[in-house]
C-alpha cells in the first residue's frame, strides 16, 4: 500500500477589512517574489464597496453610475462587486506543485462553495455555462482567478449579509437580469468569517492542504 501523500502546509490569513486596489497590489507582490519552496497561502478579506472589471469586461455591463468606485483588474471574468458584509477568499496557490490546471481549481472553489452551504442545509449548484454557484438560479458565490508562471490569485467571493443594491448597477458577471442572493436571505445568518471556517475545512480536504 503507498503512503498517503504528505500534506501541504497551507497558511491562513485573516485581514478583516482592507482596500481592494491595497489588496489586489499585495497579491501580484506575493506572486512576482514566490519560490518554488514558498508555501500557499489564503487571504480571508472584506473589501469596501467597489466594483471590479475583468480583464475582458465590457462597460456596456455597468448600467448606471454611482459613487462607487470601479477599479479595471488583471483577473478573468467580468464586472461584479464587492462589500462588507461579502466574504472574499484569494487563493494563492502553485498549482504545478498541487498537480491541477485551472479548470480544476474553479472546480474545486465551487466545489466547497457548494458543500459549505449543504453544511447550512442549502442546496446549491454550479454551471458550466456561468462559473460561480448558484440557488435556484439566483447568484450566490462569484469566481475570477489569475495565473501567473503557474500560480493562481484573486479567487472567490460569497455573499453572506451585505446590501446587494449595488448588483442593480450593472449586469453581474456580464449577465443581465441576472439575480443575486446571499446566505442571509436564506435563514442563514452567520459572519463572513463564520463561513470562511466551513469553506476552509472542505478545501484542505480537496486538496491535502494542512492549515498553518
Amino acid at each position: 500500500m503507498k503512503p498517503a501523500p504528505t500534506a501541504l502546509p497551507l497558511h491562513i490569513r485573516q485581514l478583516g477589512q482592507q482596500p481592494y486596489a491595497t489588496t489586489w497590489q499585495a497579491m501580484k507582490t506575493f506572486c512576482e517574489q514566490r519560490t518554488v519552496d514558498t508555501d500557499d497561502e489564503v487571504w480571508l478579506v472584506e473589501h469596501p464597496a467597489v466594483f471590479t472589471q475583468g480583464v475582458s469586461g465590457k462597460a456596456e455591463h455597468i448600467l448606471s453610475q454611482s459613487n462607487i468606485p470601479i477599479i479595471q483588474t488583471d483577473r478573468g471574468g467580468q464586472v461584479t462587486y464587492h462589500g462588507p458584509g461579502q466574504l472574499v477568499m484569494y487563493v494563492l496557490f502553485d498549482l504545478r506543485r498541487l498537480g491541477i490546471g485551472v479548470r480544476e481549481l474553479v472546480d474545486v472553489l465551487e466545489n466547497i462553495t457548494i458543500d459549505g452551504l449543504k453544511k447550512y442545509g442549502l442546496n446549491a449548484v454550479a454551471r458550466k455555462d456561468a462559473p460561480g454557484v448558484y440557488i435556484n438560479d439566483e447568484k450566490i458565490a462569484s469566481l475570477g482567478l489569475r495565473v501567473k508562471k503557474g500560480c493562481s490569485y484573486h479567487g472567490l467571493s460569497v455573499n453572506v449579509d451585505m446590501d446587494l443594491s449595488p448588483f442593480n448597477h450593472i449586469n453581474p458577471c456580464g449577465y443581465k437580469g441576472l439575480k443575486i442572493t446571499q446566505l442571509s436571505e436564506h435563514g442563514v445568518h452567520c459572519y463572513p468569517l463564520d463561513f470562511a471556517a466551513v469553506l476552509l475545512h472542505e478545501l484542505t480536504i480537496q486538496l491535502n492542504y494542512s492549515p498553518q
